[in-house]
């Protein structure tokens, strides 16, 4: 059984120096406001209300950590890109995030969560950008994908996978969809295979 089964909530966090110390291993979720980042970690855990759902863009204001097991964690980072949040915390998110995804030693690899209808805007591109330079692992869920019909959906993914091969080569990306679970067994094992390889 996957661990993503086991996650419960373990803390949040606003400031760097209250991220949680451990030896073990951490996955994050980024993507812009509203793209379905937290569906998507409730729908990968089977939990109805792990994460925050809301359809007011910008709620995810924190860190959260949801522990799997003793030395593993999931991390559900602020969602960026909405412009009504006040622009002192926009520049926090920045400041954090970046931080975060450079410098966490204990962070394993990256879950870019991207509305299919609207890939790879230009703050998307910023947190490859931000990403990439580490080395570690990066795999996009392009969410919603129920709302294209099948046909469409596989052009938008065949044209975000040609973009990542050529500027991204250490991303993978899949189709997901938390409405009828397109793409969510590919998804749990992606994560899976992450955490087994601590």
């Amino acid at each position: 059984m996957s661990h993503l089964l086991n996650a419960t909530f373990y803390t949040s966090v606003y400031e760097d120096r209250d991220l949680p110390k451990h030896s073990g291993i951490e996955i994050a979720f980024s993507g812009r406001s509203n793209a379905g980042k937290s569906s998507a970690i409730n729908t990968l855990t089977n939990r109805n209300h792990l994460a925050f759902v809301s359809k007011t863009p910008g709620r995810t204001q924190l860190i959260n950590f949801f522990q799997l097991t003793s030395d593993q964690f999931l991390v559900d980072l602020p969602g960026y890109g909405y412009a009504r949040v006040p622009e002192h915390i926009r520049q926090h998110w920045k400041n954090l995030l970046s931080n975060y995804l450079r410098t966490r030693n204990s962070l394993k690899g990256l879950v870019l969560v991207m509305d299919i209808r609207h890939p790879m805007k230009p703050q998307d591109i910023q947190m490859l950008d931000w990403f990439s330079p580490t080395g570690k692992l990066i795999h996009i869920l392009l969410t919603k994908a129920d709302k294209l019909s099948k046909q469409q959906a596989n052009i938008t993914l065949q044209k975000v996978t040609l973009f990542i091969k050529e500027f991204y080569p250490q991303c993978s990306v899949q189709l997901f969809s938390s409405i009828t679970n397109i793409g969510v067994d590919d998804a749990m094992a992606v994560i899976t295979e992450w955490l087994r390889t601590n």
